[in-house]
Parts: structure tokens; C-alpha cells; sequence
């Protein structure tokens, strides 16, 4: 007799879904909970569009993912705060810019005691002071670099090649000493200064400020032309950490310039003379001046001579030439342009010494 639930001719044998064939299959609790699918009761399959299962959520079902997102935007948000606070709070800020000072300047021209002496340039030179000077770039040589507290080795010598660079440009470039340009010196300097600059070649003033020998040295085209050989120089560069974002290099150079007058009769060479100019410069540098390869002039010292006193009343450069003498004059102190390392000429004006001058 075939028990409930059987066929009446009991099961077929060799069919699947025999009694046996799940029989050693055990269905627990946990496998019931795991399971993803799970049937509809009747009264849930009879709604319209019903199925007949469901899928149930897997262990890391929505409230797992969900924790796991809030937590990674919390340590996003964490990691954002700190950086901020670390960007607001790091003590290696950068030096805020601070804009140049104007330049202050001192023009001494110094006037001779007695005609000025002419002749051969080469023979004037050999007579004089200059006599043991090198010629152009040559005499403006370069300390010994070491680092400082705060700046390189490398960054001093940039500083010093810059100063050099300057006194190039503005002592000793053919165009810049005829008067025909600028540009060479104007390309090296702060440009916060470059209002102050171009106002002194343009409108010059012996006024502490304005005076346009303090910034380069030029002569009048149409008075006088720079003769051979080339100028003399001999001076010394001194650097120094004034501040921890400050590097100050001071240059204290003579030059010695042949001169001739622009206009002589024809056919005819006309002695020349000597003129000296003995420049004290300051200048400063901070760290984008070294690195745009500029430079801000503190102060600018320049004693001339021979120049007659009160003829550079817009300080620029009077050259008495050979033969020529100044209005007498009383009361100025005996300087010597060749004396450098020295406090220069307290007065507007000084007396030429001497011994500044080519031997007979």
C-alpha cells in the first residue's frame, strides 16, 4: 500500500527526484538565512505583476555598503581638514614682497687746481694712477664666495656676477659711456626703481634722488668722445647677510676714461685728457632678485673729476678736457678719487688732488 503523498504505484525507480536522492542533503538555519531567494506567501502572488520569489539582501547587504561609504567620506573629509590646517599653519611661508626703496644719491664732481694735462692717451695713462690698472672687465674682479646663514654658496656668487653685470653696463659699455643708450643698465635694475630711473635720464636733478651719474656713466656726444685704449678699473665687491631674505653687496670701483673733444679742426688730433670717476655703490638683493637676475640700489656715491664745481648743477658729467681750467674756487677739501675704501667728499663739491693727476 503506497503511504501519503506517494503515487499509488509507489516511486519510480531510476528517476530523479527520488526520495533517495536528497536524502543526504541537510537544509540548517544558516543555509536558510543565506539563501537569496525566498517565495512569496499566496496572498502576495495573487497581486498584479507579482513574482513568485523575491531576492534577499546578502551578508553585506545595503547597511554594510552604506556604513562603508560614510566611512570613507569621513576619512576624506579628515584628510582635507588636516591639510588645510597644516598648509594655514606652516611656519616656511614665503617672504611677503617687499617693494624697493628709491635710490639716494651723492654727486661730488671735483674741480682742478691748475690747467688739466693733455696729450697721448696711452702716455697720460702710464703717467697716472691708472697706470697699474687693468683694462675694462678685467679690473672688476670678484671676491672669494662662501655661504652665509641663510643663502648659498651659489646664491652669493649670483649676486656678486649681478653687481658686476651692472658695473658693466654702466660704466663701461661703449653705447651707455657715448650717450647713445640706457637699456644695458635699465634691464639689470628693480622694477621698482624704474620710474626713479628713467626720470633721472630723462629730466636729471641734483637733488638726492635724480642725479643720473649716480646711475650710469655717460658723456655728452656733442662735447666730448671716448678716446683709446679703453678705460681703466680697479675696486673691490664686499658681500654681506644683513637679513635672512637680505643679501647686500657693496662695490667701490675707480675708472679712468681718455677723452677727446667731440668736435676738432679737420685734420688736426687734439690732445686728450683724463677723467676718473670713483662710484660707490650699494646694492641689495632678496631671493626673486636673484633669480630674475636684477638688483635694487640702495645709495650711489660717484665723485668726478676734473669738473668744474657747479657745472653738473643736474648731476651728470662736465669733463674739463686737456688745457681747460676751473673758476678758482676756495674752501673745498683735497680728494683723491683713486683712495677708495674711504668716506667720500662731505661737500657738493671737492678740489681735485694733485696726485689724481698724470705726472708732467
Amino acid at each position: 500500500m503506497a503511504g501519503r503523498g506517494d503515487p499509488p504505484e509507489g516511486t519510480p525507480e531510476g528517476l530523479p527526484g527520488g526520495e533517495d536522492e536528497y536524502r543526504s542533503l541537510v537544509f540548517d538555519e544558516a543555509f536558510v538565512r543565506a539563501a537569496h531567494l525566498q517565495e512569496y506567501s499566496a496572498r502576495e502572488r495573487m497581486g498584479e505583476h507579482a513574482l513568485a520569489v523575491r531576492s534577499r539582501p546578502g551578508p553585506t547587504g545595503r547597511r554594510g555598503g552604506s556604513g562603508q561609504a560614510l566611512l570613507l567620506v569621513l576619512l576624506i573629509l579628515l584628510a582635507f581638514g588636516t591639510a588645510v590646517y597644516l598648509g594655514l599653519r606652516n611656519p616656511y611661508q614665503p617672504p611677503p614682497d617687499q617693494r624697493a626703496e628709491p635710490l639716494r644719491t651723492t654727486f661730488v664732481p671735483l674741480a682742478p687746481r691748475g690747467p688739466v694735462p693733455g696729450g697721448d692717451p696711452a702716455r697720460l695713462l702710464a703717467r697716472s694712477p691708472a697706470a697699474e690698472y687693468r683694462t675694462g672687465t678685467a679690473g672688476i674682479n670678484l671676491p672669494v664666495a662662501a655661504r652665509t646663514t641663510h643663502f648659498s654658496e651659489g646664491q652669493v656668487v649670483t649676486a656678486l656676477r649681478i653687481a658686476k653685470d651692472y658695473l658693466v653696463a654702466s660704466s663701461l659699455e661703449p653705447e651707455v659711456l657715448a650717450g647713445q643708450t640706457v637699456r644695458p643698465a635699465r634691464l639689470l635694475i628693480d622694477p621698482d626703481q624704474l620710474a626713479q630711473f628713467d626720470r633721472s635720464v630723462s629730466s636729471p636733478a641734483d637733488d638726492g634722488r635724480h642725479a643720473v651719474a649716480a646711475w650710469v656713466v655717460r658723456f655728452d656726444p656733442r662735447q666730448v668722445v671716448v678716446a683709446e685704449p679703453a678705460p681703466r678699473v680697479q675696486g673691490t665687491l664686499r658681500f654681506a647677510e644683513v637679513a635672512p631674505d637680505t643679501l647686500d653687496v657693496t662695490a667701490d670701483h675707480t675708472f679712468t676714461y681718455a677723452l677727446r673733444p667731440a668736435v676738432q679742426a679737420p685734420g688736426a688730433t687734439p690732445d686728450a685728457s683724463l677723467f676718473t670717476v670713483h662710484r660707490t655703490l650699494h646694492l641689495r638683493f632678496d631671493r626673486e632678485d636673484l633669480r630674475m637676475h636684477r638688483a635694487e640700489l640702495l645709495t650711489s656715491t660717484v665723485e668726478a673729476g676734473p669738473q668744474a664745481c657747479g657745472a653738473g648743477t643736474d648731476g651728470g658729467l662736465r669733463p674739463l678736457l686737456a688745457g681747460a681750467e676751473a673758476p678758482a674756487t676756495s674752501g673745498p677739501a683735497l680728494t683723491d678719487p683713486y683712495a677708495t675704501d674711504r668716506p667720500a667728499a662731505p661737500a657738493l663739491c671737492g678740489a681735485l688732488a694733485p696726485a689724481a693727476q698724470p705726472e708732467p
